[in-house]
């Protein structure tokens, strides 16, 4: 039996389209973050956290997944894909920021509701800004095509 080798039979895990689109997100989401410590109307406080590095992508998932209107911690969690326990500490973080707050559940009274303060909602109104700024600048890197027909095969592949 004659072996065959690949020229590198291992470059396959670092040339995927799962590795890129990590890669990619992982851009993303730092320049956002980047572009949010530069944001006018952001709170110095939130600001410092970002440029100091404390504020990750993890607290992205909160501001991604917080319905303006309130959610619960397990809704918040389902929908950024994290435990229930792994949520509730980056809410606890957030919290203790001055980004969230928990309030009653008019549902059901042993559950809470999480919200953004005032202070969140300038936070979400710097991550709105900042997220169009680098969605601009992807666009103007890879091309408006290649862009248009990215995003499009990504919305049609996440089952959205």
């Amino acid at each position: 039996m004659i072996e065959r080798t690949l020229p590198n039979a291992e470059s396959w895990r670092q040339s995927h389209m799962g590795h890129w689109l990590r890669l990619a997100l992982e851009r993303f989401d730092a320049r956002v973050l980047t572009l949010m410590a530069h944001h006018a109307g952001m709170p110095l406080g939130l600001a410092n956290l970002v440029a100091r590095g404390q504020v990750g992508a993890a607290h992205i998932h909160i501001t991604r997944h917080l319905a303006t209107s309130g959610s619960r911690l397990t809704e918040l969690a389902r929908h950024a894909g994290m435990s229930k326990q792994a949520m509730g500490a980056l809410v606890n973080q957030c919290e203790a920021w001055g980004m969230v707050e928990r309030t009653p559940d008019a549902q059901d009274a042993r559950a809470r509701q999480l919200r953004f303060t005032a202070t969140g909602l300038a936070w979400l109104e710097a991550y709105r800004a900042a997220v169009a700024q680098a969605e601009l600048e992807l666009r103007q890197a890879v091309g408006e095509e290649v862009a248009t027909v990215l995003s499009i095969g990504l919305e049609a592949y996440s089952g959205q």
